[in-house]
């Protein structure tokens, strides 16, 4: 797994062969957060570190931090696809939403950058 877990924030991490050291930066928000480490102890400290700083930042100039994702998300697809969905969701003895969270679940499991204990 390539990903780091801090006060709900999810880091994806890479290595960089070039510099020889970890690289991480925040997932899932749209501010730039990153870090980077020799060890994967100098990793997770750096990653702490990053988030702890970002959250004084924010609260020192009066921005609310952003906040990984609430669960919610809202598609606009097509009807015929919607309807393709729907039948698969159906012949899974599903519902829509169950199907879909598994689907995108598995997708993201299959990803370069996972999110822990999915």
């Amino acid at each position: 797994m390539n990903a780091m877990n801090y006060l709900g924030y999810v880091a994806c991490i890479e290595y960089d062969a070039e510099d020889h050291i970890l690289v991480g930066h925040l997932a899932g928000i749209r501010d730039t957060v990153g870090f980077h480490g020799t060890s994967v102890d100098e990793l997770e400290t750096a990653f702490h570190e990053a988030v702890d700083h970002y959250l004084d930042i924010c609260k020192k100039i009066g921005q609310k931090p952003q906040k990984p994702y609430s669960g919610n998300i809202i598609l606009n697809i097509s009807p015929e696809v919607h309807a393709a969905v729907a039948t698969a969701a159906e012949t899974s003895d599903k519902s829509i939403n169950q199907w879909v969270a598994d689907v995108l679940t598995e997708t993201v499991k299959n990803s370069s950058c996972t999110m822990p204990a999915i």
